[in-house]
């Protein structure tokens, strides 16, 4: 069991603010997701404290990075980051999409446990979505390489849309082959996640 108030803590170091309510539901979410995975193998991370810091809190560390209320959480898996982003920020309206359906029925059922009426789960491979509205933000975690990513996410893009992919180590390859159209903004930097020795960063783009 995770406590709440570690959880509070390791936020605020991310730039996060957590209300005690916000803290409870995504310790409800850890264990739910402890629970079904147990049957569904839906994560290999697998132990309380490492999916606080692989899960939760890597989550949460681009929430600053967030613009407009409309974002999508492409190859969301078991939802990350989509439900922790949705969890503190309930004024916006998260749609996660995955291709695995086991993994988008938890999604589903997370999301209503936790009564996140913000988020909708679409079952999905998402370079064949096409929206009405493009999406303000889209960020993908562990996706795939930038330039493949960003051509399966055009779609979902408008002039004005952010991307945000979550990546290890700095991708200085990828970022050499970038689709033409594009450009890597100023906010893309690393990341510190508590309790995380990895290496993590977040790529910003925009269509440019």
């Amino acid at each position: 069991m995770i406590p709440a108030e570690r959880l509070v803590q390791d936020a605020a170091g991310l730039g996060v603010t957590l209300t005690g309510a916000d803290a409870a539901r995504l310790c409800r979410l850890l264990e739910e997701l402890a629970r079904w995975n147990r049957r569904y193998n839906l994560t290999a991370i697998r132990t309380p404290a490492a999916m606080l810091t692989h899960h939760i809190l890597d989550s949460l560390a681009v929430h600053p990075d967030l613009e407009g209320t409309r974002i999508a959480d492409v190859g969301t898996g078991a939802g990350f980051p989509g439900l922790p982003l949705a969890v503190c920020s309930p004024q916006r309206d998260f749609t996660l999409i995955d291709s695995t359906a086991k993994k988008i029925r938890f999604v589903a059922h997370a999301a209503q446990l936790l009564g996140l009426a913000n988020v909708t789960a679409v079952h999905a491979r998402v370079e064949a979505l096409r929206p009405p509205v493009p999406f303000d933000t889209v960020v993908a975690r562990a996706f795939a390489p930038l330039p493949r990513m960003l051509r399966q996410v055009v779609a979902l893009c408008g002039a004005h849309t952010r991307v945000l992919a979550m990546k290890g180590k700095w991708p200085q390859h990828e970022l050499a082959t970038l689709p033409g159209g594009w450009q890597v903004l100023s906010t893309s930097r690393p990341l510190a996640i508590p309790g995380m020795r990895a290496e993590r960063c977040v790529i910003v783009l925009a269509r440019g």
